[in-house]
């Protein structure tokens, strides 16, 4: 199996565009949004789906008759999830992590662990594709722990899965990328959208990625985005031009191969290009 992630700096790059049309060039592939906040692939899908299971953290539970309120816990927290009181060690649900740190460190066991339900896992199939989401619940904030939940969810005898990541370069993206082979990078070619590309490029530089850029809205700005990638000796794997009937395909639910079949073909040697470079690595 050969993992590919698109991400982008920003919202409304092309992203799911993207990821969609990638999957549907494919045939024995699956495909997962990951972008958990707002999960929108579905839309350009014809793939019914089905609820699977919650996505869950556990959270600790402190049992104040053997709690002595060393504030062990609380110093060992990461993310201020503990704060020790006069009489009590209060815990803030919603910015656990879910790491079970506190349990661990606690001298006196004081500490076990519930589960607390973040979002919900969809899934379905349509012959030998195979789609899954992840949905975070309204008021909550904390989406890693989802898109985690999300790759269990990973159908081992498919050739290739895609994952939607979540824009940005925060938590959420990098959960989405961590263990992919490769990343492939939407950007559009205007000031805003390479000043948010360059922070990508630098996590992805961090976290030692092969990534590759597709240049959506192409003519829309300037050059300053390829000539960029040309000094950081990115490869451009594609450029899709700013097209007003692209723009109208996609805001009827249309995927970019439905209203232009000839795409799969470019589609399907970035693809091959993909595969190839990993599969030499």
């Amino acid at each position: 199996m050969i993992s590919i992630a698109v991400v982008s700096g920003k919202g409304g790059t092309g992203k799911t565009t993207l990821a969609t049309s990638l999957f549907l060039s494919l045939e024995n592939a699956q495909l997962i949004d990951a972008d958990v906040d707002e999960p929108n692939c579905s839309l350009f899908l014809d793939i019914k789906t089905e609820y699977v299971k919650d996505a869950q953290v556990p959270i600790p539970v402190i049992d104040s008759t053997k709690c002595i309120l060393c504030g062990e816990c609380v110093k060992n927290c990461e993310y201020n999830a503990l704060a020790n009181l006069p009489n009590q060690i209060l815990v803030f649900d919603r910015i656990c992590h879910g790491c079970g740190v506190c349990s661990v460190v606690c001298p006196t066991e004081a500490i076990t662990e519930k589960n607390r339900s973040l979002g919900k896992i969809f899934s379905g199939t349509n012959e030998k594709r195979r789609f899954d989401y992840g949905e975070l619940i309204v008021g909550e904030e904390l989406s890693t722990p989802i898109i985690s939940t999300l790759k269990e969810q990973i159908d081992e005898e498919k050739d290739y899965v895609i994952f939607d990541s979540p824009p940005g370069s925060a938590c959420p993206m990098v959960e989405a990328v961590i263990d992919v082979d490769y990343v492939i990078v939407v950007a559009e070619p205007t000031p805003f959208g390479l000043s948010d590309m360059k922070v990508v490029v630098e996590t992805l530089y961090q976290l030692n990625k092969k990534f590759g850029v597709i240049i959506n809205k192409k003519g829309i700005g300037n050059e300053e985005l390829e000539n960029y990638c040309r000094e950081k000796g990115i490869p451009i794997l594609l450029r899709i031009p700013f097209d007003l009937k692209i723009a109208k395909s996609y805001s009827v639910g249309n995927n970019l191969l439905k209203t232009f079949p000839e795409w799969k073909g470019k589609f399907q040697k970035i693809i091959k290009e993909i595969t190839e470079e990993v599969k030499n690595e």
